[in-house]
């Protein structure tokens, strides 16, 4: 009786795991999909591609396979890589790094900047 509640417990503690890292490697990956392609070489930090592919393989992992497996945890490294060297270096950028939809590089915060004209 006193184990089947324990491997209940334990299993539903491992499902919460799972759930976790997929969602830590969804944000990874939707992260670095949205920072600039430059910035990655700016940042010295490899291409947006290779990123892309890596967190991509990372997420997709994490859906197929329990987490007993070896295949999650190197998943996780590289999640847990880009989240704490490449994504700080991204966000130390001038904007972010992040995206940027139309306007130009004069832009200003609140419209074109014409240099007084």
């Amino acid at each position: 009786m006193v184990d089947v509640v324990l491997m209940q417990g334990f299993a539903g503690f491992m499902w919460l795991l799972s759930v976790a890292l997929i969602l830590f490697s969804g944000f990874a990956l939707i992260d670095a999909a949205t920072r600039r392609e430059d910035a990655y070489r700016a940042a010295d930090k490899k291409t947006k591609p290779f990123w892309l592919v890596i967190l991509g393989i990372a997420f997709v992992v994490n859906l197929i396979f329990n987490i007993l497996s070896f295949l999650p945890i190197i998943g996780l490294v590289a999640t847990i890589v880009y989240m704490v060297d490449v994504r700080p270096a991204l966000r130390g950028l001038p904007g972010g790094g992040r995206s940027r939809r139309g306007g130009s590089s004069s832009d200003g915060p609140y419209g074109p900047y014409n240099g007084g004209r």
